[in-house]
């Protein structure tokens, strides 16, 4: 993957220097609130591992944001397939991140989703990005509005991947964007 950079951001896969702050975000109580596990550090490195091979096969994935000003590693934000979930059409490309607490509010999840969107869209070519979360989780849903994705209520799913023991978590509501909505939205900013 080549890094993307915004006004503040540089988008690039992971290094080893992101170890800390990965098992950070994926062991954090208020970052996980909406996922039914915590990674303890052997399974944050794998995890890191797995999305930095994914970048380098696909070219793109969940990628880390770091900042332009400080070299700081503030989570990740990228497009990936969806094929673990196998009710979703094959090529369907999601979009996702994960900040650290102390980066939330910032517009960073904003800012990176953009330039994902814009590389989406433009460079692969893609027809429509989606993206979902727990139903309650509106911290996420507000930034999928922002970036001008819809609610499809007629989509909104229980997410396989959680286990019975977590009611709460499963339902899921879906977002979607299509390259022609994007392009009049960008159009209307000028």
């Amino acid at each position: 993957m080549k890094p993307m950079r915004t006004e503040r951001l540089i988008l690039r896969n992971w290094e080893d220097r992101d170890r800390e702050l990965f098992h950070r975000i994926n062991s954090d109580e208020r970052v996980m609130e909406f996922f039914p596990f915590r990674r303890d550090r052997a399974q944050a490195d794998a995890k890191m591992d797995e999305l930095r091979a994914t970048i380098e096969r696909d070219g793109y994935g969940f990628a880390v944001a770091e900042i332009i000003a400080t070299g700081q590693c503030i989570g990740f934000v990228g497009i990936t397939g969806t094929d673990h979930l196998p009710f979703l059409p094959s090529g369907t490309v999601e979009i996702g991140w994960r900040l650290a607490p102390e980066f939330w509010g910032k517009g960073y999840v904003t800012d990176a989703s953009e330039a994902w969107l814009a590389y989406g869209f433009e460079t692969l070519g893609l027809g429509e990005i989606v993206s979902f979360a727990v139903e309650n989780n509106r911290r996420s849903t507000a930034v999928m509005e922002r970036l001008g994705m819809s609610a499809d209520p007629s989509a909104d799913f229980d997410h396989p991947g959680i286990p019975d023991s977590h009611p709460a978590l499963k339902r899921h509501v879906f977002y979607r964007l299509t390259r022609a909505e994007w392009q009049a939205i960008k159009k209307a900013a000028g």
